[in-house]
């Protein structure tokens, strides 16, 4: 599990094998069964969680009752409330698995002893945020520019595994859209 994590932060950044070793046994990896909870509303976020393996979602119940999905977190990808981890207050949101899967919890205080203690794991965070934030950017634009076809098309064409991991209704709220929409844009193939 920890090896996944090792090969992502060598994309960024020189770790070597004592500094691996070293960051392994500070880290937690755990197993999530398709449902399971990594966070719920109310409680305050601990970790940021890479995912080696499955699939989970981050998301809120909006004013309509009705599930928000904001992120999700695949195989290489990270997935946490940053807000709640940031401030320690308690969560608005959502962690859950869509599939089985296995994260490796990165605790608050763990990430700021092992940055400080290895300076590139600083380079490595950045670098990863400055990502996320960017298709974070690219997601608000294609909401206030394409309609809502556009969007599922450019996603469906751009992301295609993703879409057949994801269900229908999950994707939907993804896109922002019903997924009686969805129904009708993937009818018109």
């Amino acid at each position: 599990m920890h090896l996944a994590l090792l090969d992502h932060m060598r994309k960024y950044v020189t770790i070597t094998d004592e500094e691996a070793t070293l960051i392994c046994t500070k880290l937690k990896a755990s197993t999530l069964k398709k449902k399971d909870f990594l966070l719920q509303p109310g409680k305050v976020c601990r970790a940021n969680y890479f995912v080696s393996k499955g699939l989970l979602r981050l998301y809120f119940i909006n004013k309509k009752e009705q599930e928000q999905i904001t992120q999700f977190g695949l195989e290489g990808w990270w997935i946490t409330d940053y807000d709640s981890l940031d401030t320690q207050k308690p969560s608005r949101f959502y962690i859950q698995a869509v599939e089985d899967a296995e994260v490796i919890a990165w605790d608050k205080t763990v990430q700021e002893e092992l940055t400080q203690s290895f300076p590139q794991l600083e380079t490595y965070f950045r670098k990863i945020l400055q990502r996320a934030y960017a298709a974070a950017q690219r997601r608000i634009e294609y909401i206030y520019s394409y309609s809502d076809e556009e969007r599922y098309r450019n996603f469906s064409t751009n992301f295609p595994g993703f879409v057949q991991r994801v269900p229908q209704y999950m994707l939907a709220s993804y896109l922002g859209f019903t997924p009686q929409f969805l129904s009708k844009i993937r009818a018109k193939k």
